[in-house]
């Protein structure tokens, strides 16, 4: 079978590990031509081989998400392999749990950098080669925490909801070239970037919140709202939020 993404090129950042991962290998297998992006470059490599083993497509390219340089080199390096990019997943990203008190300048800086400039600047660089072809998918990864206040992580809040109006707005400006611009806002998340919230029951509990179906999700059940978006099956939405919490944000 050809897949939901038959011969459509896709760059995933963060894609060394967790929601990135499954994302990876997912799109593969619905025939698309991956980029594992992630400054982890043996665990991207890994993840690239994985896929290629499997018997579809990809490559691992080391990227700081937060550095022009990075990009300008990885979207060259596909549009010279793939002669294009059809879409791209901004899924990169990490957590500071501190709240406006302990907060430093510096953790400040970095969360943003990584969260939202990451995004930025993946969609400028990225920006060339899908006017060139007239089309696009662009998925940035937000949270729920983009969408609500939680009474901590004061530097992931911001990132996410900035991340959500960066979407709005680029999605209204690149309509004109027939490029799609959305937000995917997940909940409790079983990664690696969770696993220690989640160790403890009790903790785990705290963490959940009011997610109505009790559970984090595995990443897989993440991936497949961003191979909807990717797919030519989501060709009418733009702008929009996708919200795959378990009914965190339902209360």
């Amino acid at each position: 079978m050809a897949g939901r993404l038959p011969g459509k090129v896709a760059i995933i950042t963060g894609a060394a590990k967790g929601m990135g991962k499954a994302e990876a290998e997912l799109f593969a297998r619905e025939g698309a031509k991956v980029v594992v992006a992630d400054i982890l470059e043996d665990e991207a490599k890994q993840v690239a081989d994985k896929i290629n083993k499997d018997g579809y497509e990809a490559i691992a390219v080391r990227l700081d998400v937060s550095k022009s340089e990075d990009w300008k080199r990885v979207v060259e390096q596909v549009v010279e392999k793939w002669g294009k990019i059809d879409v791209l997943v901004n899924n990169a990203g990490i957590l500071s749990m501190n709240g406006i008190e302990d907060a430093t300048e510096e953790e400040w800086d970095r969360v943003m950098n990584i969260n939202a400039k990451s995004q930025f600047l993946g969609i400028k660089y990225v920006l060339p080669a899908m006017k060139k072809a007239g089309k696009g998918s662009i998925i940035n990864i937000s949270s729920i925490y983009g969408l609500v206040g939680s009474g901590a992580a004061v530097a992931y809040h911001a990132s996410k909801g900035a991340s959500r109006l960066l979407t709005k707005t680029v999605a209204a400006e690149l309509a004109k070239y027939n490029i799609r611009v959305n937000s995917i806002h997940p909940g409790v998340i079983r990664t690696p970037m969770t696993e220690e919230l989640l160790k403890d029951p009790q903790n785990a509990r705290a963490v959940l919140g009011t997610t109505v179906l009790g559970r984090p999700a595995e990443p897989e059940e993440v991936a497949t709202g961003a191979l909807y978006l990717a797919s030519d099956e989501s060709s009418f939405m733009t702008g929009s939020e996708m919200v795959i919490d378990g009914g965190y944000t339902a209360l």
